[in-house]
């Protein structure tokens, strides 16, 4: 949770320093320990320590996101408007199958392409 104490020394920072450096740590060497197990992830005592410290940082900047205000924002999904730098869909003409299959290896009689068995 944010205190008008910490607000104030986070305010003070550049951005090259890390955000939470003053704040104590909500998340736990345990919670750590958690999401290392959960991942497969084998952490050295050094890893455990500095993986702590830079997942709460990750929490704390996120929580101060949350006291962005937004009203005037509006929703979007994409940062930049988009446009298809495609063609529009036209109907034309295609390959019959026989140009199609007219130069494979080796055409089933059904018409298909025969391809070697790649999953056992």
């Amino acid at each position: 949770m944010m205190t008008a104490w910490t607000n104030s020394i986070q305010s003070d920072l550049t951005p090259d320093v890390v955000l939470a450096s003053s704040m104590p740590s909500r998340l736990t060497r345990a919670d750590v320990d958690r999401i290392a197990a959960l991942a497969h992830l084998d952490l050295t005592p050094e890893e455990r320590e500095l993986f702590t410290k830079q997942l709460a940082d990750v929490l704390d900047y996120a929580e101060r996101l949350l006291e962005v205000n937004t009203d005037d924002v509006s929703v979007t999904w994409h940062p930049v408007s988009l446009s298809s730098p495609l063609r529009d869909d036209e109907v034309c003409d295609s390959l019959s199958r026989e140009d199609a299959l007219a130069n494979a290896p080796d055409s089933g009689s059904n018409g298909l392409f025969k391809v070697p068995k790649v999953i056992g």
